[in-house]
């Protein structure tokens, strides 16, 4: 015999986003005992917002790779270098640990944040009732991931800092790296904005 599946909705049952303390719902302007926060079962604008943000964050991806993050010059000329021919410049150079943890932090990581996303908002507009937990944990560590993949940015404002103090040299971030701030923190704003609840509620459906 197979059981009906409740959520906490059906329970008008919801955890606050602020304390996590599970709270009853019984009014339209319902706040949360502990701090305040006014709850929701759903919030109507949630999957609409992070869909809108990751659109965003799609087309500002090809600007972010193709455009150069940093600009440097030097006694031998200006130097434009984008994510990737840094990349290959540290293969090169034998820095293959460095080159490895480059690319993954700020090709892959944001790449797959994308795509995770994507997956994510695809199954609920679906009402997919398939592996809800396995696509919680998903969302989870895409949550947890997102500052990571700022390295570049980091790299080029610790660079400019330092080599500010030489005289031989002057490095400058580019247009790249503007881009590739405002990808993460777009696919960052996907994330927050995602109801991660959306992904049980088809289970309601299942008889």
């Amino acid at each position: 015999m197979r059981h009906h599946l409740a959520t906490g909705a059906s329970a008008n049952l919801a955890t606050c986003r602020i304390c996590e303390t599970l709270c009853h719902i019984h009014a339209n302007d319902a706040k949360c005992p502990v701090c305040g926060t006014h709850l929701h079962l759903r919030s109507k604008t949630a999957f609409s917002k992070s869909v809108a943000y990751l659109i965003a964050a799609y087309i500002l991806y090809i600007p972010a790779n193709l455009l150069p993050v940093m600009h440097t010059e030097t006694i031998f000329g200006p130097e434009d270098d984008t994510i990737m021919s840094g990349v290959v410049l540290l293969f090169a150079s034998g820095s293959w640990p460095l080159g490895l943890l480059v690319f993954f932090a700020s090709v892959m990581v944001p790449l797959l944040k994308l795509f995770s996303m994507s997956f994510l908002l695809f199954t609920c507009w679906r009402r997919s009732a398939s592996h809800p937990l396995q696509r919680t944990q998903l969302f989870r560590i895409v949550e947890t991931v997102g500052r990571w993949s700022m390295l570049d940015i980091y790299v080029v404002t610790v660079l400019v800092a330092l080599v500010q103090f030489q005289s031989l040299a002057a490095v400058y971030p580019g247009e790249g790296a503007f881009a590739f701030a405002t990808v993460v923190v777009l696919t960052m704003l996907s994330a927050i904005n995602f109801d991660s609840r959306l992904i049980w509620d088809a289970i309601d459906t299942d008889e």
